[in-house]
């Protein structure tokens, strides 16, 4: 059996940066992790890529060759790699071993534009892989109660398409001056995030920000842990997590 981890997020958000530091973290402990990209726009990588849309099709070509623009050449790559997983993602994944560890790298348009993405995981899903998705929201974006709602709703969504095992990621931690201006948004209360939103927007949003904040709240399926790189502990978030028992025991 596998194991992969999809590596989600708005453009800016530390994608990059994190996959790095993952690939130096199991470099450290002796781990083999191969780092796939999945975005046919991609340039420069600081860590060496196993396997690579580009190799398939690429965003220059397809602009260059007919005529389209960035986004709709996007989508075309991304259309093209979904005709093309049962033969080319095979044949990527023929030299992995069962315990190898995948990185796979996307950009938030994969999975909220076109339903690759999901076509990418259930083939995964289908070689025997376990998937899972890690969502990167950069923290200086959710300073602000609006911003941090778009950041959650863009979560959400990537939870609900995706059907995956997920965690989502505060990056960029180092880069906060006060920390206590993230800190009341990693498990926020309803009532707060009412009352801010209400100060910020017109009266006639009153409705919409009372729904959106009982979203967030009622159900708690968005709530983000924070990643400062510098800190080695990061990195390693849940590894030493003892197995809670109690979990698995059958219901009497």
């Amino acid at each position: 059996m596998g194991y992969a981890q999809l590596v989600i997020g708005p453009a800016g958000s530390g994608k990059s940066t994190y996959c790095s530091s993952l690939y130096q973290h199991c470099e450290t402990v002796g781990r083999t992790i191969h780092m796939v990209n999945l975005d046919p726009a991609a340039e420069h990588f600081s860590y060496p890529v196993s396997t690579d849309i580009r190799e398939l099709i690429s965003l220059d070509d397809v602009m260059e060759e007919l005529g389209m623009g960035p986004n709709g050449g996007l989508i075309y790559c991304m259309e093209h790699l979904e005709d093309n997983l049962d033969d080319w993602l095979d044949e990527q994944l023929d030299g992995y071993l069962d315990d190898d560890y995948l990185c796979l790298i996307a950009q938030i348009e994969l999975f909220t534009h076109v339903p690759v993405l999901r076509n990418f995981v259930e083939h995964l899903k289908r070689k025997n892989f376990n998937v899972c998705a890690v969502y990167l929201l950069d923290s200086q974006f959710v300073s602000d109660v609006t911003k941090y709602i778009s950041g959650c709703m863009a979560s959400l969504s990537a939870m609900i398409q995706l059907e995956l095992p997920h965690i989502n990621i505060l990056s960029k931690m180092d880069l906060v001056s006060n920390k206590k201006d993230v800190e009341e948004y990693l498990n926020p209360e309803a009532q707060v995030l009412l009352s801010q939103l209400n100060r910020q927007m017109a009266p006639k949003f009153g409705k919409l920000n009372k729904s959106l904040a009982e979203l967030v709240d009622d159900y708690s399926m968005v709530n983000f842990v924070p990643l400062d790189l510098r800190k080695e502990s990061s990195i390693q978030y849940g590894e030493d997590a003892d197995v809670k028992v109690r979990d698995f025991d059958p219901e009497d």
